[in-house]
């Protein structure tokens, strides 16, 4: 499916003069252009893994170091993103106080501090951490910035489903960083990422729909109907449970592990069925509830990973 790109009122129609941007709020709007609390739920998918792959403590400097190149790399990527969908961001609600649109950061200061995260967190990764992690931080960059935002996000309804590789990556470089290397263990990781994605965005995505509807992005939800999107919801859950219990057999994790996963798991099913359900009754509006499993999805994956780090020191 293509879309074709809208038109919109200028971003910076907030206030443009350099006269109204006080130091202060510049220097909040920059850090805002890093989407901080998306960074957040990137490294809780990082350090967990560091500590699987050493099955115990990792370096401190090693996990510091991983995470600042990660804020810096994820930061970069999305200021990039900002900057290529700041037309939409002004027609759409939840993105309609974005620093572009309000005019507090400009169009080329937004390129350059992007450009500029990304070159930093690479080299940052290649000289204290490894190559291999710095290769992976950059492949994320290029990947949700050419690939999701740039190629996928306004022609298909998978746009989330591939774009979402890029929130995958650093489950891989938090193995790279310990060990230069890979293993099955982070790839089981990298698929659990994979699959959660689409049912973690798709109940936030059903909330706003409308906003994507307006400026043409073909979210699943703007152009399937609640029964289809929840049926998919389900099917991606399903399989996402799945992959995550494959570590115990393989040797990777133990009985804690297990039983989180388990647990958080089931949970999570029996959310995205009752949202099915919902979706089958006709049930719309506040009332179909979409937002209980995109709040869950965070909590799910945040115990999940917590149990990743916790595992090494109960076997």
């Amino acid at each position: 499916m293509c879309v074709t790109a809208v038109e919109s009122r200028p971003a910076g129609v907030l206030g443009t003069s350099p006269d109204h941007r006080p130091f202060g709020a510049r220097v909040m709007a920059f850090v805002a252009l890093t989407k901080p609390r998306i960074i957040e739920l990137l490294l809780i998918t990082t350090v967990p893994v560091m500590f699987l792959a050493e099955q115990g403590v990792p370096s401190l400097w090693l996990v510091l170091a991983t995470c600042v190149g990660g804020y810096l790399s994820a930061g970069g990527a999305n200021a990039l993103n900002m900057y290529i969908d700041r037309d939409i961001d002004a027609l759409m609600d939840r993105t309609s106080q974005r620093p572009l649109v309000t005019g507090m950061v400009s169009p080329r200061e937004a390129l350059v501090f992007g450009i500029t995260l990304g070159v930093v967190s690479t080299l940052w990764f290649g000289l204290l951490v490894n190559w291999l992690s710095a290769a992976l931080a950059l492949g994320a960059l290029l990947f949700y910035v050419v690939v999701y935002t740039m190629l996928l996000k306004r022609r298909t309804t998978q746009n989330i489903v591939w774009g979402g590789i890029a929130g995958c990556l650093p489950v891989l470089i938090g193995w790279s960083a310990v060990t230069n290397s890979m293993s099955w263990a982070a790839v089981i990781l990298f698929l659990v990422i994979f699959f959660w994605t689409p049912p973690h965005y798709w109940p936030l995505s059903m909330k706003v729909k409308e906003d994507y509807a307006r400026v043409g992005v073909p979210m699943l939800p703007v152009v399937a109907g609640n029964k289809v999107v929840a049926r998919q919801i389900v099917l991606y859950s399903w399989v996402m449970v799945g992959v995550s219990l494959l570590l115990t057999p393989l040797g990777y994790t133990g009985w804690f592990y297990t039983s989180v996963a388990l647990v958080a798991g089931g949970w999570w099913l029996w959310e995205a069925h009752a949202l099915q359900a919902r979706a089958k009754a006709g049930v719309t509006g506040a009332k179909l509830k979409e937002m209980r499993l995109f709040h869950w999805s965070i909590t799910y994956v945040s115990l999940l990973f917590v149990a990743v780090a916790v595992d090494p020191f109960l076997r």
